[in-house]
């Protein structure tokens, strides 16, 4: 009998494969948008603006000030895909493999996506996480974690 997944896996999974995209040695990040048809809208990876060469900015360094480490440079999974998107996002999900941070929830909730659903949650309890559920909870936009997946490619 095949194995046939659900469509929670399938886009978590296009979350996850996209991750596989990113430079970034630490945390590699996957988003899928999904409207209310289940089409994908939008997809992402954390990475560098158009223009900016991965090989000019400095990737590896987490510490120190902030011009000289990753930080100011990178633009977040979730952020990418909705700028990815030429649709609305009114009423969508997105599927992300790590729980966003405070400035993509901003972004989340003025793009008008209802819920996300994220696997991993690294930062949980952190300022910053503590920030981001506040203002998902105080914009109605649900957050639901999903078991995470195994997917075997041959």
């Amino acid at each position: 009998m095949k194995k046939i997944i659900s469509w929670q896996q399938y886009f978590m999974s296009i979350a996850k494969l996209s991750a596989y995209r990113s430079k970034d040695p630490n945390t590699q990040v996957g988003a899928c948008i999904v409207n209310p048809e289940y089409k994908i809208v939008g997809v992402g990876y954390n990475g560098l603006p158009w223009g900016c060469e991965d090989e000019d900015f400095p990737w590896e360094v987490r510490e120190g000030s902030l011009y000289q480490t990753k930080y100011p440079y990178v633009v977040h999974a979730e952020l990418n895909a909705i700028l990815n998107s030429s649709y609305s996002l009114k009423g969508c999900a997105i599927y992300v493999s790590l729980f966003p941070c405070h400035e993509c929830v901003k972004a989340i909730i003025q793009s008008g996506i209802k819920t996300i659903y994220y696997e991993d949650e690294k930062y949980n309890g952190t300022e910053s996480d503590r920030a981001a559920k506040r203002m998902l909870d105080a914009a109605g936009v649900a957050y639901i974690r999903l078991d995470p997946i195994d997917i075997e490619i041959k």
